[in-house]
């Protein structure tokens, strides 16, 4: 399906995108279907690096892996984001400042403690629920860009974002909606739709203020969205599982 190797082609190494790839909104649609699948190769390799290696190194490789399986793709908007929306002073030098590779002192401090968090979070899950949550935050991190992408405009008259705009609707959201919910339901139980909502909330929170700094999202800020819902649902999933264990419910495997 075209559109699934547009989704798949975007957002990961491998490449299955089109020659011609034409219009991108409809590959909006897979977001989510795409993150269950690099949660279920972070589920691999967590399965077999913990055969022979400490919990803290494997953790250092998941953390590697998702690195390289997006081509850091969503960790570099994330330091764009941090230099541009907490050192432009206004909406015009904010734009400027995303569109410049350079890093700052801000990228460099929001990248570090991004990667350590997320780092932690990882180490932290504990065994029965492991799986499924390693299966599912990266599904739901890439529904929050999709609900980002649907909600809000794009900042830019022209941009990398633009084209996952053109010919956008509802079906693509209430695909990835639905993708979400099922997956969600299935390896995590009520906990699983409780961080459904979790994702929702980020989506909104970082939208709201794109919107009010930028007039709107960019790409930088959809790869924000997505490298903060993932360490955000991590944390919200940890909790949910220390203070109500039956919610996660029993994972399908």
């Amino acid at each position: 399906m075209r559109s699934l190797r547009l989704a798949i082609g975007f957002l990961t190494i491998v490449p299955v995108s089109p020659a011609h790839a034409g219009p991108m909104a409809p590959a909006r649609a897979y977001f989510p279907l795409v993150g269950l699948g690099i949660g279920g190769l972070l589920a691999g390799l967590d399965i077999a690096a913990r055969q022979v290696l400490p919990l803290p190194v494997v953790g250092a490789l998941l953390v590697a892996a998702m690195l390289v399986l997006t081509r850091a793709l969503h960790t570099e908007g994330f330091l764009d984001t941090c230099d541009g929306l907490l050192g432009g002073r206004d909406r015009e030098s904010r734009l400027d400042i995303l569109r410049d590779s350079h890093v700052g002192a801000f990228a460099a401090i929001g990248g570090a403690c991004l990667l350590l968090v997320k780092w932690t979070l990882l180490v932290g899950i504990p065994e029965a629920e492991r799986l499924g949550l390693l299966f599912l935050f990266p599904c739901y991190s890439r529904f929050a860009m999709v609900a980002a992408m649907s909600v809000f405009p794009y900042a830019r008259a022209q941009g990398l974002g633009t084209a996952f705009q053109a010919g956008a609707g509802w079906r693509q959201f209430a695909f990835a909606l639905l993708t979400a919910a099922v997956a969600g339901g299935l390896l995590f139980g009520i906990a699983g739709l409780l961080l459904l909502v979790v994702a929702t909330v980020v989506a909104l929170g970082l939208g709201l203020w794109s919107l009010r700094l930028l007039g709107g999202m960019t790409g930088d800020t959809y790869g924000a969205t997505n490298e903060v819902a993932e360490v955000t649902i991590l944390l919200a999933g940890l909790i949910l599982i220390q203070l109500s264990p039956g919610l996660t419910g029993a994972p399908f495997w």
